[in-house]
């Protein structure tokens, strides 16, 4: 597997831009629509601060840990949200996408699904990743089911697995895509799409 780099990654709904010291504007704003987006996440701006939690994230890009973007509504031109690729192994062709959030006003909308798929696009089609996995907070039951809905595949729980900001241990859920179920997620995940800005 290639190693990623942090590209913009360009689709109809939604734009990933590297992220930057210039989108924390945005950010902040599209995080105070809702704070309550933080409560499953393993570093909250709102325990931390914003400054920290944008220092956390570039200092770890730029010791190869993540490739981080910031996620642009591309009829608005703002940031309205974060992602990251993480768990970065190119000998062993394998990375995580997570840290993810939105505002809650970009929340069941295309913006996320499509996000994601300009993700596995970039892990499968360019840099030819065997595996891709995801990670969720056992309590987050709506992450999940938007996993499963994308078509990847539960594999278990790790008990007490990490301690978020704020102090609070999690159990932790991992979902996978693999390479070979790609090309049916992709369908998938292009058909979620479709329904959401057609309704009906």
């Amino acid at each position: 597997m290639k190693k990623p780099a942090p590209i913009v990654l360009e689709g109809s709904h939604v734009r990933l831009e590297p992220l930057e010291p210039r989108h924390l504007t945005d950010l902040v704003a599209a995080g105070d629509e809702d704070p309550d987006v933080f409560r499953f996440v393993t570093v909250s701006p709102y325990v931390v601060g914003w400054e920290d939690w944008l220092a956390e994230a570039l200092d770890g890009q730029s010791a190869g840990r993540y490739v981080c973007w910031a996620t642009i509504l591309a009829s608005e031109g703002r940031a309205t949200g974060s992602t990251r690729f993480g768990d970065i192994e190119p000998t062993r062709g394998r990375l995580e996408i997570g840290w993810t959030w939105l505002a809650r006003s970009a929340q069941r909308t295309a913006a996320n699904s499509e996000a994601k798929l300009l993700q596995l696009k970039y892990a499968f089609d360019e840099l030819g990743a065997s595996r891709v996995a995801f990670k969720t907070d056992a309590r987050n039951e709506q992450a999940q089911r938007a996993l499963e809905r994308l078509g990847a595949v539960r594999e278990g729980v790790l008990r007490s697995h990490m301690r978020l900001s704020d102090g609070f241990v999690r159990d932790t859920v991992y979902y996978s895509i693999l390479a070979r179920e790609w090309p049916a997620v992709r369908a998938a995940v292009e058909g979620v799409i479709v329904r959401m800005i057609r309704p009906g």
